[in-house]
């Protein structure tokens, strides 16, 4: 008599480079070649790093349109067995990307996730920000209208070094309204175009990065690095 085990599959999470693609690890190459599917933010995005890799492998759309609807199959597919490889357009998949979802009913079905460790874009740009980042929070894109002041305004007695990520067209604006709450003398570091050729941090009090980007038009996607409320670390004698 012969008994059938089930063997549930498995879902891997694989960081994608930010810009250099020299970042892409050794293991993140090999699990996306070795997986059954791989889930793509963007699959004309991913097509191109695959390619460049010579990853020959199916690919398959799965963004936070979609990601309600795809998630049940994806889970059925991995409860049978298959090994699943999620990426994002870049970085790490749920941080400020899709990925949550699925990991949560993957989570919930029992099946094993592995996340890869590898390249996102705030990890740099903390720590060569020059403010503390032995504690810090991160909070991501902010509201973009409902919930932004109250959202800012929760932050206003935040002692650790706080995170923001923001786009080229809003960074100004973003950079005035952390102004308005924290202080013009509030030390940040806005950090732009990570890993890629015009990398740039820019470092100073609020008023003088806004100053800085008033005259020099922003580039890139950006990642502001502000000091929490009273921090002395960052300080110079």
């Amino acid at each position: 008599m012969f008994i059938f085990v089930a063997v549930m599959g498995l879902l891997y999470v694989v960081p994608t480079p930010v810009g250099n693609m020299e970042d892409m690890t050794l293991r993140a190459i090999r699990v996306l070649k070795e997986a059954d599917l791989v889930l793509a933010e963007d699959t004309r995005t991913s097509g191109i790093l695959l390619k460049h890799f010579d990853i020959k492998n199916q690919l398959m759309s799965h963004h936070k349109f979609n990601e309600h609807g795809t998630s049940a199959g994806i889970v059925e597919r991995l409860k049978a067995g298959a090994t699943i490889a999620l990426i994002s357009d870049a970085g790490t998949p749920g941080i400020s990307d899709p990925g949550f979802f699925l990991v949560r009913e993957a989570v919930n079905a029992g099946i094993t996730v592995q996340c890869l460790p590898g390249a996102t874009a705030f990890v740099p740009a903390l720590v060569s920000s020059g403010l503390p980042c032995d504690r810090f929070c991160f909070e991501g894109f902010l509201p973009q209208k409902k919930g932004r002041q109250t959202r800012l305004e929760s932050l206003k007695e935040e002692t650790r070094t706080m995170i923001f990520y923001e786009s080229p067209y809003r960074v100004v604006k973003t950079l005035q309204q952390l102004a308005e709450h924290f202080g013009t003398e509030r030390r940040c570091s806005a950090c732009r175009e990570i890993s890629k050729v015009h990398e740039e941090s820019v470092r100073g009090t609020l008023a003088e990065v806004i100053a800085h980007f008033k005259e020099t038009d922003p580039r890139g996607e950006f990642v502001i690095i502000v000091a929490g409320k009273d921090n002395k670390e960052h300080k110079t004698t």
